[in-house]
Formats: structure tokens, sequence, C-alpha cells
């Protein structure tokens, strides 16, 4: 009789582009341990990066334009549901930033788990998503001892770099 293979647990790891995309990369040798998928904006590099790795997109959503940042925030929380319904993630592991808050309630809402990592700019102050979701993350990671400040029940990971 054939041993039957220990299913994968599903990751699906989300972040805005720029610097929260680059701290997530950090992340690729976690890749080869899990089914994962990537959610990012969309953008010419994030395409060239999908050769590389099992991505999907959302818009690039800046908040330069209220207007236009909240239409682009519903449209990107909707197909959040989509993708997060499509993927069905055991855990969801986000940098942030905003692109990331919708996907991290969803998968609350559905009872799945939220890791968060605040950002490794961030050594004083933190960031708005970080305090949206500290409230509902299973796993709190700061990457600056100072942030325990901020968020008590974190744990100091220490910098992905």
């Amino acid at each position: 009789m054939q041993k039957d293979k220990k299913k994968k647990k599903k990751v699906l790891f989300i972040a805005s582009l720029g610097g929260h995309l680059t701290q997530l990369l950090q992340l690729k040798p976690l890749f080869s341990e899990y089914d994962y998928h990537i959610v990012t904006e969309k953008s010419v590099i994030t395409e060239a990066l999908k050769k590389e790795y099992n991505m999907s997109f959302l818009v690039y959503g800046a908040r330069n334009y209220l207007f236009r940042y909240l239409f682009k925030f519903t449209y990107n929380t909707i197909k959040s549901l989509y993708y997060f319904l499509r993927e069905r993630p055991d855990v969801v592991i986000t940098t942030g930033a905003h692109t990331a808050v919708p996907m991290c309630y969803i998968a609350k809402l559905f009872g799945k788990k939220v890791v968060f990592i605040e950002s490794f700019a961030k050594t004083t102050t933190p960031t708005i998503s970080g305090r949206m979701v500290y409230p509902i993350a299973d796993l709190f990671i700061v990457q600056w001892e100072s942030m325990k400040v901020h968020y008590p029940k974190a744990v100091h990971g220490g910098s992905i770099y």
C-alpha cells in the first residue's frame, strides 16, 4: 500500500508594491515548504516576477487621490475575497500595507490564521496597517525590539533581510 503524501499547508502571502513586497520576497525559502500563492499589486515589475512565482494581482492603489483610492480599495477588497475563495489558504502572511488589510480580515472571517510582519523601516512608530491587523493577528512579528512598546503581544523576530 502506497503511503499518502502529507498535504502541504496552503499559505497566501500578500503585500503592497515596493518595500513591503521586497520584504515578503525575503521569505522565499518558505515557498518550497508550503503550497504558496502571492498576491500583490500589478506593475511592470510584478508582471516580470510572475514568471518566477505563483502570483495574482490587485490594482495599484496609492492614497494620493481619496476618491480614486476608495474605489480601488473597494475593488481590491472584492478581488481579495475572490482570491481567498479560489486559493483557500490555511494561513495568510503579510508584510503590509493597505492592500493586505482586507485579506487579513477575510482570513479571520473564515477562521484562518493571520501572520503580520511589521515593516523593517518602522523602528519607533507603528504602521496604519499594523495597527489595523494587530488585534486580529494570530502571530504579529516586529523586526525591532523597540516596536514592542506599540505591540506588547508581538514577537521580536529580528530582521528578515
